[in-house]
């Protein structure tokens, strides 16, 4: 089963369990992350079989393109998986997770997309789009 994992969007009236491996922390800097989250996304995934979520009838999808869609919280707003269509895995925002996470930074995508207020200088490799290992609405 693997080591579990916790986490919660903000009022808690989400609240999730992981278990099995997650994935490195990739942080997408496209347009959609950008204006949902007022940054960028920092997001881990996990098999869709890996995954318990206590209170999934709070959750509200928005379809973000006709491949994927976001989950956010219906009470507090807060952001919390996006799903790609076509993938049995869902990516969980890194912040949603209690701490310690013991999550790790891997990567940035779509780092042409970026705001143009701030650097990416913390030595992770960027990707100009995605990267073959990151399946996207772009890809």
């Amino acid at each position: 089963m693997g080591e579990q994992k916790t986490g919660s969007c903000g009022c808690g009236a989400v609240r999730f369990t992981t278990s099995g491996p997650l994935r490195g922390i990739v942080y997408c800097h496209c347009s959609q992350c950008r204006k949902q989250s007022g940054h960028y996304f920092a997001a881990t995934n996990v098999a869709d079989s890996n995954i318990e979520i206590e209170g999934a009838e709070n959750i509200t999808w928005y379809n973000g393109s006709e491949v994927a869609r976001r989950g956010f919280c219906r009470i507090c707003g807060s952001a919390l998986f996006w799903k790609h269509g076509e993938l049995d895995t869902v990516s969980v925002l890194a912040g949603a997770f209690d701490r310690p996470s013991g999550l790790v930074a891997d990567s940035h995508i779509f780092v042409d997309h970026k705001g143009d207020y701030y650097e990416i200088d913390d030595g992770l490799p960027q990707f100009a789009t995605s990267t073959p290992a990151v399946k996207v609405s772009g890809n």
